[in-house]
């Protein structure tokens, strides 16, 4: 298993360019099933799990091309099983994304339940929720999901929970269903806008993507695409509090400001400075930052996927912290790694109580998830000595280079087998 060797780093200064973003191309890659032509996605990152994808395509009956970095290109002649292996379905959640697609062009769909980070329960019942809704007949047997569908009709669905997933998954299944779908109580998160934008690309009618109401009029069929993937915020962040950590100087490249205005007011809360232009933001840190409280919460609050990271940031700075995370109950994992490293923290059901302190110290920890992951090397960035983190295939389902990019920044950081 591979290991991340990261030591007390200078402030990181240069310049950085985020990549596509991981929650954007999972659904979008799912829903090239439905075009009867060839998609063309631009910006897709090299990530574990975009692996994991093109093989759940590919084992569904796709054909995916990717001949320039960055560039894939999927045609499906013909969709000859619908049943995604269950060797990649436990190994990533957004493998069940494809369910919608199945249903909406052969009407049927047979699912493992999905794996992916232990980060707590995530149900996907609002998913099967609507699918129901649409017509379709579910069944549950020894872990499996079956749907079935003669044919799938436009309903108002009410999801009790903004649920990201849920969304694109019904919304996809919608676009091929016989008259209108309304989603009540949609998540409102970027990478939905970015999916939704795809599918109109292709014929789709889907209108209110981005708000808590989305409408979409069915279509007889989907055509070819060529799309860009959105900037993957979430990358953003990280980078913005890894300057911030260290008391450096980032410029990042490729940034969607409008996607990290929560992440940027808490920065500024805690006396960072952060200062955009065009497409590109400038981060400069202070050798003395003080605490700031934080409650994650569905876009466009306070993203889950930063509470971690955070948390980190939050490690060292002046004062006292409460963080709580309202998304996820089981995501706090990284709490005891983090006081392997002499993080001061106390949790109190879903909040975090955190005791700023002069320093951190190199210990040997684990990424129990990816958010986590990325949470310990920014850590280690400042912590005394050496710090060595396992289970780092974690890190590498959802950051492209991560390390290569940290190295760019002056970070010193290792990868050893």
């Amino acid at each position: 298993m591979a290991r991340l060797l990261v030591e007390k780093s200078p402030p990181l200064k240069g310049r950085v360019k985020v990549s596509g973003a991981k929650n954007s191309v999972l659904p979008i890659m799912a829903a090239s099933l439905m075009s009867e032509g060839t998609v063309t996605i631009k910006e897709i990152p090299e990530l574990e799990d975009v692996v994991v994808m093109k093989d759940v395509l590919g084992a569904i009956g796709s054909k995916v091309q990717q001949e320039d970095k960055g560039v894939v290109e999927i045609t499906t002649p013909a969709i000859w099983s619908c049943e995604a292996p269950n060797d990649l379905v436990k190994r990533m959640r957004a493998s069940f994304l494809v369910m919608g697609p199945l249903l909406a062009k052969k009407g049927k769909a047979r699912m493992y339940m999905p794996g992916g980070c232990n980060i707590g329960v995530r149900p996907v019942d609002l998913h099967l929720k609507g699918f129901s809704a649409l017509g379709t007949e579910i069944t549950q047997e020894r872990g499996y999901i079956e749907a079935k569908a003669k044919k799938l009709r436009g309903a108002t669905i009410y999801l009790d929970f903004p649920s990201v997933g849920a969304t694109e998954n019904i919304m996809m299944a919608a676009c091929l269903a016989e008259g209108q779908t309304v989603i009540e109580n949609a998540a409102e998160e970027p990478e939905i806008v970015d999916l939704a934008n795809f599918l109109n690309k292709m014929g789709a009618r889907i209108k209110g993507a981005g708000t808590d109401t989305i409408r979409i009029e069915g279509v007889k069929q989907l055509g070819s695409a060529e799309h860009t993937v959105i900037p993957d915020r979430i990358e953003v962040g990280t980078f913005m509090i890894a300057a911030a950590i260290t008391g450096g100087d980032i410029i990042i490249d490729n940034v969607i400001m409008d996607h990290v205005v929560s992440i940027t007011a808490k920065l500024k809360e805690a006396g960072i400075e952060v200062m955009p232009y065009g497409s590109s933001v400038r981060v400069k840190g202070k050798e003395c930052f003080k605490a700031t409280d934080v409650k994650t919460l569905p876009y466009p609050g306070f993203p889950t996927d930063m509470q971690a990271p955070f948390m980190a940031l939050m490690s060292v700075a002046k004062g006292n912290s409460v963080i709580i995370e309202t998304v996820f109950e089981n995501r706090f994992l990284h709490v005891e790694e983090l006081k392997r490293m002499g993080a001061k923290i106390k949790i109190e059901g879903r909040s975090a109580i955190v005791e700023g302190v002069p320093r951190l110290t190199g210990a040997q920890v684990k990424a129990t998830d990816l958010r986590a992951g990325a949470a310990l090397v920014l850590a280690g960035l400042v912590a005394e000595g050496v710090s060595e983190i396992s289970d780092v295939f974690h890190i590498d389902r959802g950051y492209e280079r991560f390390e290569e990019k940290l190295k760019g920044l002056g970070a010193i950081i290792t990868r050893v087998q």
